[in-house]
């Protein structure tokens, strides 16, 4: 069930124009803001050097920002020490004491604060058992295989109910079939326990999977705040629509305001709100699951011809590389459904009719261009 978020509901966390520099002139962090709701889970996403990690820590307090305010449930914690914050943080390398066992794991923080033994195993216990491992705090993290490891970590960073939780790409160093199972868990998990949450990943998938909103970064900067399908169907520059899924991206000229492009001889209709005036150098983007594909023409817009140049079997899907008369050399990827593919009986050099809905096509200046 999807949570609920009210527009006038008040910031639990807000980051307040946070700069970064590191040394006389690499800027890791510019002028970032946004902030997050109570209960809320919001993901980090960006490529490798793009800041998402430098700010996790900034706010955990293990790197100083520059310039700039953290604001935690009404309190400045920009110059706490980290032990002063009231987080719990989950490292992508489990990052457990291999002389502890589990349980001495998940302790670690109650001890530390003095909390009466009783308390302490009852807490351990809950856990544990919240975790859906009852039967593994007399083990030692050697003996348990690496998503388990990844769950006393969680359980550990949650022992101390902190008011906010720091994920940093807890599930890279996890095969895939594992990372799959554990990223729901951990989704289920924070829902239920409604802690307010940053993930840090530079997986678009899990990023996709698990946040209640995501806030994508590239180069030290915000590129879009927004939902998962927001940021997927939406996406506000082409960087955004490049990193997240595929996207088929179209040089071309902009005609008559904000209706028509050019691309080649290719004239693509589409409905926008930002016009352009004639001739203005765009770049049209369209999702290759939003290429229809038919056996026989139809009326509408967006209609062509095409041959299918290559095949690429994905179990599930096809994906094709379609050749388009009039694109001077641009191809457009599609993803066809395996039912689809039977249908349509399609093979290496069919002939076919390529069909774009005008509302799901995405047209943006080249100044942004994808870099």
């Amino acid at each position: 069930m999807e949570k609920q978020f009210t527009a006038n509901e008040k910031p639990y966390l807000e980051i307040r124009k946070i700069t970064k520099i590191f040394g006389d002139e690499v800027v890791a962090l510019k002028d970032i803001s946004f902030s997050v709701k109570e209960g809320e889970l919001i993901t980090l996403l960006g490529p490798s050097g793009c800041g998402k990690t430098t700010l996790l820590r900034i706010i955990a307090g293990l790197e100083q920002q520059n310039q700039g305010e953290i604001i935690l449930a009404g309190r400045d914690i920009s110059r706490l020490p980290p032990k002063d914050r009231d987080y719990g943080i989950v490292f992508q390398s489990y990052a457990l004491f291999p002389n502890l066992t589990a349980s001495e794991n998940i302790a670690y923080g109650l001890v530390n604060l003095k909390k009466p033994r009783k308390e302490i195993e009852e807490r351990v216990k809950e856990l544990l058992q919240l975790i859906g491992l009852p039967d593994v705090g007399h083990k030692y993290p050697s003996q348990l295989s690496g998503g388990q490891q990844q769950r006393i970590a969680l359980a550990r960073a949650l022992a101390t109910s902190p008011s906010l939780l720091l994920l940093d790409e807890p599930l890279s160093a996890l095969d895939a079939r594992v990372r799959i199972a554990l990223r729901l868990e951990i989704k289920h998990l924070q829902d239920r326990l409604g802690v307010t949450t940053i993930f840090v990943t530079h997986d678009q998938e899990e990023a996709l999977v698990m946040s209640d909103r995501i806030v994508v970064m590239n180069k030290g900067t915000i590129e879009q705040i927004g939902t998962p399908e927001e940021i997927y169907r939406f996406p506000a520059t082409p960087f955004v629509a490049d990193f997240i899924g595929m996207m088929n991206f179209l040089s071309g000229v902009a005609e008559r305001g904000n209706t028509i492009v050019r691309c080649g001889s290719v004239h693509f209709k589409y409905h926008g709100s930002t016009p352009f005036e004639t001739e203005t150098p765009v770049l049209i983007a369209i999702r290759p699951e939003d290429v229809n594909l038919r056996a026989e023409k139809i009326e509408g817009e967006n209609i062509f011809s095409v041959i299918v140049q290559e095949l690429e079997f994905l179990g599930s899907f096809y994906r094709l590389t379609l050749s388009l008369l009039g694109l001077d050399g641009g191809k457009i990827v599609a993803e066809v459904s395996i039912n689809r593919m039977r249908a349509l009986g399609i093979r290496q050099g069919s002939s076919l009719y390529l069909h774009v809905p005008p509302e799901l096509i995405r047209v943006y200046p080249t100044r942004n261009r994808v870099s």
